[in-house]
C-alpha cells in the first residue's frame, strides 16, 4: 500500500467504494487523513464501515472544511451530467481528484525522481503496459505495475529511489489527475470510445492529451490525425516528443518495417528490434505496442540489449492473443478478451490460416465487419447464442460447424488443424460477450486453456488454471 501522507491531518471526502475506491480509502486512512466515504451500494458502505472507515451520506456533510473530494473513476465527472457529489464539491470550491492524482502527489513528496511510465490510448494500453513492466522486471529492476490494469495504483509499494512505476491510465483516471507528470507518457492511438462519458471525440482527445502533455518525454503514436496533431502541439510548445508508427516511416522516432522496429534519428536509421518469431507480438498493432515500450524503456535508462531480451521473453497478456499450447505445427491461441468484432480483428489479422472458435452473447453488428479477413479462416467452430447468426454471415464463404460448446469446439478444431499439414492456429477469438455460457471473458479463456491442456500430445506454454473447465 502507498499511504497518502500528503493529506495527513486534512479532511477528505470520497465517493465510490468499489475495488479501487476502497483501496483509496484505506490508503488515505493509513496516511493520516480524516476521511468520510459513501457509495450508492449499501453493501459497499457496510464493508468500509466494517473496516473502521468513517462512512456518511455525503448529502449530509459540511463540504467547506474539505481539502479534497476523491471520486472513483467509474463515476461520471462531466457527462452525461456530473454526479451529484461533483456538483456539491464544485459548489463548495473543493477540488475533485482521483487515485492516480493521489499517487503522483505522493511520488513528488517521497521520490520525485523515481521513474514513472504512464500509458493511455484507445487500444493496446494493457499489452503495452504489461510489456514495459516485463522488460523492466526481467532486467532486474524493482518494478511496480498497476492502475487500470490488475492492481489499483495505491495498492503498490511506495515510491522510492530506484523503484520503477508502470501505470495504465484510462481517460476517466486522467480526467481526475490534473497534475499527472510521468517521466515518460505514452499515447498510443485515438478512436471514438467512451463518448457517453466525454460528450465529444474532441473532449475525449483533450483528456487523453493531458497525460503526454505533462510528461518529461511524450511518446505518441501518429497513425491517426488526433494523435498526430497532439504530437505537433506538444513539440511546438517546447515539449520533448518521440513519435511512433506501426505503418509509416518517420524522419525521427520508431516505426514498424517488416515487423522490425526501426529507430530513425536525423536521417539515419537502424534496426533496434526484430519482432519476427516472437509469437506474443504478432501483428502491426503489436508492432506499435513494442515501439512504444522501446521508446519508454530507453527514456528511463534501459539498454537496447536489455530491451531486446525482454521482448523475446514476453509471454503475452493473458486472454489477449496469448499462445497457450502447441501440437506440432498447430498453435493454440487464447484471445477471449475479444468481445466484439473490432477486438477480434487484430488476432485474425495476425495468422495466415486459422481454425476459428467464435460465438457467445452477440454484440450489435455481429461479425460482418470481419468479412475482409474471412480468407484467413480455414474453418469456424461456432458456440453460444450467436452461433446461428454467425453461420448466416459466414454463409458459403467459410466452412463452419455449430459446435455449441467450447469443449466440443476445441476438440473438433484441434483434430481438423492436425490434419491440415500446415502451420496453423486454433484460435478462440469469440467476437462476443461471454455471459451466455460464462461469468466473464477470463473464465471463458481459462476454460479454453483447460480444454487445450486435455488434448493428447500438447505442449503447454502457460500454466493451466485450476478448475478452468
Amino acid at each position: 500500500m502507498i499511504p497518502v501522507t500528503t493529506f495527513a491531518g486534512k479532511k477528505v471526502a470520497l465517493f465510490g467504494l468499489g475495488g479501487s475506491g476502497l483501496a483509496t480509502a484505506r490508503a488515505l486512512v493509513a496516511g493520516g487523513a480524516d476521511v468520510v466515504c459513501w457509495d450508492d451500494n449499501p453493501d459497499s458502505v457496510a464493508k468500509a464501515a466494517g473496516e473502521g472507515i468513517a462512512t456518511r451520506d455525503l448529502h449530509e456533510i459540511d463540504w467547506t472544511p474539505l481539502s479534497a473530494f476523491v471520486l472513483s473513476p467509474g463515476v461520471p465527472l462531466t457527462h452525461p451530467k456530473p454526479h451529484w457529489t461533483v456538483t456539491l464539491a464544485k459548489t463548495a470550491g473543493v477540488e475533485v481528484i482521483g487515485d492516480v492524482e493521489l499517487f503522483v502527489r505522493e511520488r513528488r513528496a517521497l521520490a520525485p525522481d523515481c521513474p514513472f511510465i504512464a500509458i493511455t490510448g484507445t487500444n493496446g494500453k494493457s499489452t503495452t503496459t504489461a510489456l514495459i513492466a516485463h522488460i523492466l522486471s526481467s532486467s532486474g529492476r524493482d518494478t511496480q505495475l498497476g492502475g487500470n490494469i490488475g492492481r489499483a495504483v495505491l495498492t503498490l509499494e511506495p515510491p522510492k529511489g530506484g523503484r520503477y512505476f508502470v501505470v495504465e491510465c484510462s481517460s476517466y483516471q486522467i480526467d481526475l489527475a490534473p497534475t499527472l507528470n510521468p517521466t515518460a507518457g505514452i499515447l498510443l492511438n485515438l478512436t471514438p470510445d467512451h463518448l457517453d462519458r466525454h460528450g465529444t471525440m474532441q473532449h475525449y482527445a483533450e483528456v487523453k492529451e493531458r497525460l503526454v502533455a505533462g510528461s518529461d518525454v511524450a511518446i505518441v503514436g501518429v497513425d491517426d490525425s488526433y494523435c498526430a496533431l497532439i504530437a505537433d502541439r506538444i513539440e511546438n510548445g517546447g515539449g520533448k516528443v518521440v513519435r511512433i508508427s506501426k505503418r509509416q516511416p518517420l524522419a525521427s522516432g520508431f516505426y514498424n518495417e517488416g515487423h522490425r522496429i526501426i529507430e530513425a534519428h536525423q536521417g539515419a536509421t537502424s534496426i533496434l528490434a526484430d519482432l519476427n518469431g516472437i509469437q506474443t507480438l504478432r501483428g502491426s498493432h503489436n508492432a506499435q505496442n513494442a515501439a512504444a515500450a522501446i521508446a519508454a524503456c530507453l527514456a528511463v535508462g534501459v539498454t537496447p540489449d536489455e530491451i531486446r531480451a525482454g521482448l523475446s521473453s514476453f509471454t503475452g497478456l493473458k486472454h489477449r492473443m496469448q499462445p497457450v499450447g502447441r501440437i506440432g505445427s498447430v498453435v493454440f491461441v487464447n484471445d477471449s478478451k475479444a468481445t466484439n468484432a473490432e477486438a477480434a480483428a487484430p488476432a485474425l489479422s495476425s495468422y495466415d490460416r486459422i481454425y476459428w472458435i467464435a460465438g457467445g452473447l452477440p454484440k450489435e453488428g455481429g461479425i460482418t465487419s470481419l468479412q475482409p479477413l474471412f480468407s484467413r479462416i480455414a474453418k469456424a467452430y461456432l458456440i453460444g447464442e450467436a452461433a446461428s447468426a454467425f453461420a448466416a454471415t459466414l454463409g458459403d464463404v467459410v466452412p463452419y460447424e455449430i459446435s455449441g460448446t467450447l469443449e466440443r469446439a476445441v476438440a473438433h478444431a484441434a483434430a481438423d488443424a492436425a490434419a491440415d499439414g500446415q502451420e496453423v492456429a486454433v484460435m478462440l477469438s469469440p467476437a462476443c460477450a461471454s455471459f451466455d455460457q460464462y461469468k466473464n471473458f477470463e473464465v471463458r479463456g481459462d476454460s479454453f486453456v483447460a480444454h487445450v491442456a486435455g488434448l493428447a500430445g500438447v505442449t503447454m506454454l502457460v500454466d493451466v488454471p485450476e478448475g478452468g473447465k
